[in-house]
């Protein structure tokens, strides 16, 4: 089997919900607008029908990658003892060398990042710098801007 898929259990759950509407909602959706574009005559002319069928070939990718995605998924649970180092699932309080800025991210799968959110995939270049590291490391990390030094501060479960 190819590699796993790390998520959180709401991360997964989320994934499930988002396949269901797709199988439910918007399968169905799409199949009644192809059904009122043929409607309208010769199909190979019909503009309407030719965004429908383009749409539906988009739903039906995007259900595969979600199946394969839940297929692959491997659900961490979080919690237990208080964390000693940076690992899937914590949440990371690190302090900007250069601005002082402190910064918090908590460490999830690819599908739930949101670095708004201060939710950062297991997979992108600042989490994959902090794993393994303890309160009080410094970590260098490169970033499109160049590179940014980070002291970690406390690591924790939220």
């Amino acid at each position: 089997m190819a590699d796993r898929i790390p998520m959180t259990p709401s991360g997964y759950a989320k994934l499930e919900e988002e396949l269901k509407r797709l199988k439910t909602v918007d399968r169905r959706s799409i199949s009644h607008e192809i059904e009122i574009a043929r409607a309208h005559g010769d199909i190979s002319e019909n503009a309407e029908f030719h965004a429908a069928k383009e749409k539906q070939g988009h739903i039906e990718g995007r259900i595969r990658l979600v199946e394969d995605k839940l297929a692959r998924a491997q659900v961490i649970e979080i919690g237990g003892n208080p964390p000693e180092t940076v690992r899937f699932g914590v949440t990371v309080v690190l302090v900007d060398d250069s601005t002082g800025e402190e910064v918090r991210y908590t460490i999830t799968g690819e599908d739930e990042s949101d670095v708004s959110a201060g939710l950062i995939s297991v997979t992108s270049p600042v989490a994959r710098a902090l794993l393994g590291k303890r309160a009080g490391d410094k970590v260098t990390v490169r970033v499109p801007k160049g590179n940014r030094s980070f002291e970690v501060l406390d690591i924790r479960f939220d």
